[in-house]
């Protein structure tokens, strides 16, 4: 049996940030428009601190202006409302990203709500949320849709009648990823933590997206040979010998390489495709503010 192509997300998240940075030019050029993002930041989480440090510096490389707002844990809801509603009315700002978690005690979901569903370019709110689900996406979420640009070089044959499956069920990127996949014409199964017999989904699934935030959850005789593995799993464990932590997926990866057909590696698959797809959402929501046609990386 070959061993399984290793998707190189790191490479197709070059190819992501240098068109985009090549769009954000050109308009700049021609039309003196400078597509912006805010990213709010509550409290002092050291991941999300890393995650706002890259988004922030992707953002500017790709030559976007960047509006950082950093407010401490303790601040209320009715803080972070009146911010967001400030950033809805700043013509500078044509995407707005909160970073979660956010801590306990603000509700995210009156947060995310409050964001204009034109700036919302993680594409959380119900608005767009529901466009997705009737098949008629304006904003697509950032990490779905990079999953989607990873697996289609390796789907023969095109997704037309395939079977999927997506473990994991959240509106970030399990439910989202499912639509994406339903509206591509596959048979879509989604499975989550009360799934009986998770291994039996799994050996039918031919493109198999693993979410669920569970570290070695898919071991490799799960995997149907020649299927097409997408691990969205981050998940920091001891490292052997109890020398600090190292980052795996959700997919015993040195198991699942030896039957897939494709697969994407924890780290350097996935996540460097989130974040490129973040700068593709805020050209987009720049580009339909002012009439212009979205990039294609945006649409599916």
């Amino acid at each position: 049996m070959t061993r399984a192509n290793i998707i190189d997300g790191r490479e197709l998240a070059t190819t992501l940030r240098a068109s985009v940075a090549a769009q954000v030019a050109k308009l700049r050029r021609r039309h003196d428009i400078v597509p912006g993002l805010a990213v709010v930041l509550v409290g002092a989480d050291p991941a999300s601190q890393v995650y706002v440090q890259s988004k922030e510096r992707a953002t500017v490389e790709a030559g976007m202006a960047s509006f950082d707002h950093r407010l401490p844990a303790d601040t209320d809801l009715a803080t972070v409302l009146a911010l967001i509603d400030r950033l809805n009315r700043d013509p500078a700002v044509h995407g707005i990203l909160v970073q979660l978690p956010l801590p306990a005690g603000i509700d995210s979901a009156a947060v995310l709500q409050a964001i204009d569903p034109a700036k919302d370019v993680d594409g959380f709110h119900d608005l767009n949320a529901g466009r997705l689900a009737c098949g008629r996406p304006s904003v697509i979420p950032c990490t779905p849709l990079g999953c989607l640009m990873l697996m289609r070089p390796h789907v023969e044959g095109g997704f037309a009648g395939k079977r999927a499956l997506v473990i994991g069920c959240s509106t970030i990127v399990g439910r989202p990823m499912a639509q994406l996949l339903l509206a591509a014409d596959c048979t879509v199964t989604i499975a989550h933590a009360r799934t009986r017999d998770l291994a039996t989904e799994c050996r039918r699934a031919e493109i198999l997206v693993a979410a669920a935030g569970c570290p070695g959850l898919v071991r490799g005789d799960w995997v149907m040979p020649d299927a097409v593995v997408i691990d969205v799993g981050i998940n920091r464990v001891p490292r052997a010998g109890g020398t600090g932590t190292r980052l795996v997926g959700d997919v015993c990866f040195d198991e699942a390489v030896e039957v897939a057909c494709a697969i994407t590696p924890v780290p350097g698959g996935v996540g460097p495709v989130t974040i490129a797809c973040l700068m593709v959402n805020t050209l987009a929501a720049a580009c339909r503010r002012f009439g212009f046609s979205p990039p294609p990386e945006a649409l599916v």
